[in-house]
């Protein structure tokens, strides 16, 4: 850890803010250090209480509460809050959900917010439900459909269009009903890797359904336009589909939508259609809501059992005051709050929804010393939930007290049974970046590794290991660098002799879970939560799709809501398979030499000015007739010298490289990150040296250029590594986390 403005940050936490979440002026210079962060949100959501008449000296202490409860890393709200809290743009929200109708307006008024909410740092969640199925009539024109999916196509490319601010990608969720006439086609949408990478998929199933998949029986496909039965599919047949697609590559995930439905506590708005991007937050039609996390790690205290012996314990008198703070905090958001739309405000505001969840749970095993794996921490995981939950309804009540609760109470499931001020409270979000700034576990989630290699800017690589297991290891005398990198190799420690049995029972990473085990784990926690469980249920490679749909039916029978699911190496899997594949049709085969390609007379391309330590750097793309990159020359604005020269013999090779069919990603991630002694800003951003300029020129080109439009994300995302930095990509809460930079692909 690192002291800083006296909070305790990891150095990957101090990179993370820098990079996502710390003010910057118009060169891209951080001007705002991680205290004055923490103190801007502070500031800004305590404002609130003015407007329920607190005076001056109570708001003042309002937000030193807040302040104390953020620098201490006790509670983090979801990442739009930190980032524009008190900034002009003051969207503090991260889930909304948008309705599509089955009308042209309907759906490009949808795409339309869509764009709002991602240049805003919001996710959408969509329900397509409602559109006629593709080779329906269209009343109007006498026209013929296209469907569904193909109008998905018209949101993911707009999603691809917006940079959220430079700091968060866009993110969707489509949902479509089981008994949608075009649900074969949703299903297997993402078979083509090259297609809606900005979404995530699942299929919203019924109960209907999965009694028809206990029966063995057909169930049936019904038009939304006409309410008309269209056709019957067997029921089983269309499960499997789902479980081999998700066995294949993490998609569709599967939502039980009656299930969901039947826990809206305001069922007489609206029915709820559809969630957030990663699952855990269904809304209603133009709802939004705003996250919060308790980080468990800090939930601990340590009690003198004897003079010789600590015993570590559950705080719940801390989990008690920061439950009733950090809902005063989140119900305070909806009022700060600056909505992207007038309607998303309106809605909001009438059911004033906050989500309030955990992270840092694997290490409150681990400091209590109770296996992830095991019954006593299913059992506690009931308790500790119930307890926030309890804790938070009656937070919620008494602010009902002295604020009033949701407009839209009257009618609702707490009805004359209790007051409430927020229609819902409870929500485990996935805390991806949260959890590298509090230096904890992610959610609910085991540890994704015990020790891992992480690679700083410069390229050098660190090994990190768990603060507690390396605490363990030198207290009992088995620590040593060449074991931590040895178990940095492998994530997980089950495999070494020297580590005794019961530190192995306790330190256990991801896979060393059992998929029933972390479906168990999703559905202890699921019975106290108002809203839903994000998490990953990870699946070990030579998985078979039995056990994803073994997974799934316990989950079903074990009241979650939805479930995500992710076979290691299977995206990855897809691209390797074609390799060998290829290698083995030619094993009899002499190989051949690569002979690059030969220069037409004329060429055309463009030019990219680049700001280095060594002056600028003009670096030209040429492309061939395909629109490929075909050669790339540089020119320094500092005439002569090594680094001119350097840039050259650079620009050379990577044209040799091109016209030798190499691919561009492949260029950009051998480049990108070298650093010299003198780097340099250039349009908000850090060039490192002239080969970093290079592989960010190329980077510009591939994102800006007719062929490029993302594919550097896209194809680095498939193949399991970072887009920024080049890390592994790990599934976590049913979301992508770069656990080296930050980098998520859900915020």
């Amino acid at each position: 850890m690192e002291i800083v403005s006296g909070l305790s940050l990891t150095t990957n936490a101090l990179k993370v803010l820098e990079k996502r979440y710390l003010k910057k002026n118009e060169e891209g210079v951080v001007i705002e250090t991680p205290g004055e962060l923490f103190r801007r949100v502070a500031r800004s959501i305590a404002s609130a209480d003015e407007k329920y008449g607190k005076s001056e000296t109570v708001v003042g202490d309002v937000e030193e509460e807040f302040n104390q409860m953020l620098t201490s890393l006790y509670f983090l709200p979801n990442s739009p809050t930190l980032m524009n809290a008190g900034r002009r743009l003051g969207q503090l929200s991260a889930c909304f959900v948008l309705p599509v109708d089955d009308s042209m307006e309907s759906i490009f008024d949808a795409v339309k917010n869509t764009a709002i909410i991602h240049k805003s740092g919001g996710g959408t969640g969509f329900s397509f439900s409602r559109l006629r199925p593709n080779g329906d009539i269209v009343g109007s024109t006498k026209g013929i459909s296209s469907g569904p999916v193909s109008f998905m196509t018209v949101f993911d490319t707009a999603t691809e269009a917006v940079k959220q601010g430079g700091t968060r990608r866009g993110a969707n969720m489509g949902i479509l009903r089981v008994d949608h006439p075009d649900i074969i086609n949703f299903i297997t949408c993402k078979d083509d890797n090259a297609k809606f990478n900005n979404f995530n998929i699942s299929v919203a199933l019924s109960d209907d359904f999965m009694k028809a998949v206990e029966e063995d029986r057909s169930y049936n496909l019904i038009n939304p336009r006409t309410k008309k039965v269209t056709d019957s599919l067997k029921a089983r047949d269309v499960f499997s589909l789902i479980i081999e697609h998700a066995w294949k590559n993490g998609e569709p995930g599967i939502v039980f939508i009656d299930r969901v439905d039947a826990s809206n506590p305001t069922p007489q708005i609206a029915h709820i259609e559809s969630t957030n991007p990663c699952g855990e937050q269904p809304l209603l039609p133009y709802e939004s809501c705003n996250l919060g996390s308790i980080n468990l790690a800090k939930m601990v205290k340590t009690e003198n059992k004897t003079q010789k012996m600590e015993r570590i314990k559950v705080d719940w008198e801390k989990l008690r005051d920061i439950t009733w703070k950090a809902v005063h905090f989140l119900d305070n958001v909806i009022d700060v709050n600056k909505y992207p739309l007038p309607m998303i405000g309106e809605m909001t505001r009438a059911n004033r929804k906050i989500g309030l969840g955990v992270m840092g749970w694997a290490d409150m095993l681990i400091q209590l010393g109770v296996p992830y794996n095991s019954d006593t921490a299913l059992k506690l995981s009931e308790n500790v939930m119930e307890f926030i939950q309890k804790e938070s309804r009656n937070a919620s009540a008494a602010i009902a007290e002295e604020r009033g609760t949701f407009p839209n109470y009257k009618g609702s499931i707490y009805d004359e049974k209790i007051r409430l001020r927020n229609a819902t409270l409870t929500t485990i979000a996935p805390t991806g970046t949260l959890s590298i700034i509090s230096g904890c576990s992610s959610g609910i989630e085991p540890l994704f590794a015990v020790s891992y290699v992480r690679t700083v800017m410069e390229g050098t690589k660190l090994i990190e290991v768990n603060p507690y297991f390396e605490k363990v290891a030198k207290d009992r005398g088995f620590w040593s660098r060449e074991l931590m990198e040895k178990i940095a190799e492998k994530g997980s420690i089950k495999e070494f002799k020297e580590i005794p049995d019961d530190v192995k029972a306790v330190f256990v990473a991801a896979h060393d879970i059992t998929p029933k085990e972390h479906i168990t784990m999703q559905a202890a926690f699921q019975k106290y939560v108002d809203n839903a469980v994000s998490k990953t249920v990870n699946f070990p490679h030579e998985a078979r799709p039995k056990d994803v749909e073994e997974v799934y039916l316990l989950a079903y029978e074990l009241g979650c809501k939805g479930v995500t699911v992710y076979r290691d190496g299977s995206r990855e899997k897809q691209v390797l398979t074609k390799g060998k594949k290829e290698k083995k049709q030619q094993a009899a085969e002499v190989p051949q030499k690569v002979v690059p390609k030969k220069r037409p007379e004329l060429i055309r391309g463009s030019t990219r000015l680049m700001k280095t330590g060594c002056g600028n750097l003009y670096v030209t793309i040429n492309e061939d007739a395909n629109r490929h990159p075909f050669e790339l020359f540089t020119s320094m604005g500092k005439a002569g010298g090594c680094a001119a020269s350097q840039s050259e013999a650079i620009g050379r090779l990577v044209s040799l490289a091109f016209r030798a069919n190499l691919e561009p990603e492949e260029i950009i991630r051998q480049l990108k990150g070298i650093s010299c002694h003198e780097p340099a800003w250039h349009s908000g951003g850090r060039i490192l040296s002239c080969s970093d300029a290079i592989a960010k020129a190329l980077e510009s080109y591939r994102v800006e250029g007719d062929k490029g439009n993302g594919d550097k994300q896209k194809v680095l995302m498939i193949m399991g590594a970072c887009p920024e930095c080049g890390g592994a990509i790990e599934r976590e809460g049913g979301c992508l986390v770069c656990h080296n930079c930050g980098f998520t692909k859900c915020g």
